[in-house]
């Protein structure tokens, strides 16, 4: 991070803590007007002292018996509200919020949002369509689960099973997820990934949004699409997902209400069938993976970490947020995309960008490092990419094709 000059804080705004260490986060506070602190682990230290970054060093991984320990230090320190960077701080998060802003239920909101199942009964209760889902604590479960499902999807004998879906109850994204679609994949679950959601497939697009909220109304809403689920994105959509945008807010709404959303930032990941019907998958309280922020920001030339504070600090005001946001697709300058990038070969020793990707006049940049070791882990579940590919172009159904193309290449060699 260059020397910089940092931006004039506003005493009459919030100050605000950031949970979790992310240099992305760190550079673009940094340049806003709110005060900020840092809440990460001790090795952010020495990289905070540095680059003269305002830092209290905690632990995340410790039981939450101490939890009201940060809150008060922060609290003393004159902190206004906490905001969680990832989906291990978004307990902690509601813990010290529930203390800063005086609201004991923010805790309760913060478990629902982190525990899956939870989360998919409270949306029920709220009047949203979910798929069929239950807790595992064994692999018998699952069997009995797999064989439930596809009787009640009238099943023949001989007939292919019906996938089944396998989700950590508290992790990010992709992590932990498995397809389950036979007695066989059962017994290939360690014993050390129990419990589990266990969720019916839903036949659908999925597609995630990001929804910035204030005094519980939604102030930007984008639609994010997938081309592979774990392995690429691009905002803003195509028209054909676009259509689906009154919908979607209505959905959102109705998501806001159930789980009491007051302020902050939320993501969720939903399937629309071709019938038209919405199905909720899961929802976030934290910025999403696969830098969706910074493709953002791309598009649409505003910073979304910015965005996160302003619908985080109480003392936001609605002016200053309204005036913040662009609209919603006419104002992005392109569409930005992803692809998530994993070895196809078990033995690697290079990296090696494909001219036909790196020719392409919607290229961009990768994040990609030269390999440290030759021999690839065996992914388990859905794994985790090596690196991504950024691309930009004005074509949404260009970028589409264009990503799903990249799935054809070896970029380890």
């Amino acid at each position: 991070m260059p020397q910089r000059e940092s931006a004039t804080r506003n005493p009459d705004r919030g100050y605000v803590a950031l949970l979790g260490w992310s240099l992305n986060a760190v550079e673009a506070i940094d340049r806003f007007d709110r005060r900020y602190v840092v809440v990460a682990p001790e090795w952010a230290e020495e990289y905070c002292v540095e680059h003269d970054i305002p830092y209290v060093p905690w632990n995340f991984e410790r039981l939450n018996d101490r939890s009201m320990e940060i809150a008060e230090i922060l609290q003393k320190e004159g902190v206004d509200v906490a905001i969680p960077l990832f989906e291990e701080t978004v307990e902690w998060a509601g813990a010290i919020n529930s203390v800063l802003l005086d609201n004991p239920r923010l805790f309760g909101q913060a478990m629902l949002l982190r525990d899956k199942a939870l989360m998919k009964r409270r949306a029920q209760l709220g009047g949203i369509r979910v798929g069929i889902f239950e807790e595992a604590h064994d692999r018998d479960d699952v069997t009995r689960f797999l064989k439930r499902v596809n009787q009640t999807l009238l099943k023949l004998d001989g007939d292919p099973n019906d996938p089944i879906h396998l989700k950590a109850f508290d992790k990010a994204g992709c992590l932990g997820h498995r397809v389950i679609r036979t007695p066989d994949d059962v017994d290939s679950i360690p014993e050390e990934e129990f419990p589990v959601l266990m969720e019916s497939h839903l036949d659908g697009w999925e597609f995630a949004v990001e929804a910035w909220v204030h005094n519980g109304k939604i102030k930007f809403l984008n639609i994010s699409e997938y081309v592979t689920l774990g392995y690429s994105v691009f905002a803003p959509a195509t028209p054909e997902l676009e259509r689906y945008r009154p919908q979607i807010t209505a959905q959102i709404e109705k998501l806001i209400k159930t789980f009491d959303i007051e302020f902050g930032f939320v993501h969720p990941e939903y399937f629309v069938t071709s019938d038209g019907e919405m199905y909720f998958g899961e929802v976030a309280y934290r910025p999403p993976g696969f830098k969706v922020f910074e493709l953002l920001e791309r598009a649409y030339g505003f910073n979304a970490y910015h965005g996160l504070v302003l619908a985080f600090d109480p003392k936001t005001t609605e002016e200053e947020i309204d005036a913040f946001f662009p609209r919603e697709v006419v104002d992005a300058s392109g569409v930005a995309g992803c692809f998530g990038v994993y070895p196809r070969r078990r033995v690697v020793s290079d990296l090696e960008i494909p001219a036909e990707t790196e020719d392409d006049d919607y290229y961009e940049s990768h994040d990609l490092s030269t390999p440290l070791e030759e021999t690839v882990t065996k992914r388990t579940a859905f794994g985790t990419h090596w690196g991504l590919v950024y691309f930009f172009g004005d074509d949404p159904y260009r970028m589409r094709d264009l990503l799903k193309k990249q799935e054809e290449f070896d970029f380890y060699v």
